[in-house]
């Protein structure tokens, strides 16, 4: 699993769940190059107000482009401002959106919920 926040805490304190519940995590500070996300991560967990819109709008539709299978969940208090990143396109998985704040329980339970319904597809 990845995760990508610009603030450390939050980076430092979903690891630490993530570790003692036996998955293993990446984390970020910037958004970077979709292409870089590595090709092992089956999900990403990205919060996406703590990044200018327009990038974090790019990022999301380049990654779902490269990586239609990858679970994509965002952590945000304003879903609205997603615009085209979070609509069905019909080639890739559309994210989770989950309101911010979501603690590490609610989000590993989401990506859990999502990867099993894939898995009955």
């Amino acid at each position: 699993m990845a995760v990508v926040a610009d603030n450390q805490q939050t980076l430092d304190n979903l690891h630490s769940y993530f570790t003692r519940v036996g998955i293993a995590s990446t984390g970020a500070r910037e958004l970077g190059d979709a292409a870089t996300v590595p090709s092992g991560v089956a999900s990403l967990v990205l919060f996406p107000d703590d990044f200018e819109q327009r990038a974090v709008e790019a990022f999301i539709l380049t990654l779902r482009s490269l990586r239609p299978k990858l679970l994509i969940l965002l952590v945000t208090s304003t879903p609205q401002h997603l615009g085209t990143a979070v609509e069905p396109d019909g080639s890739s998985v559309p994210p989770l959106v989950l309101p911010r704040p979501a603690f590490g329980w609610t989000i590993l339970d989401a990506i859990r919920g999502r990867a099993t319904d894939l898995d009955a597809d």
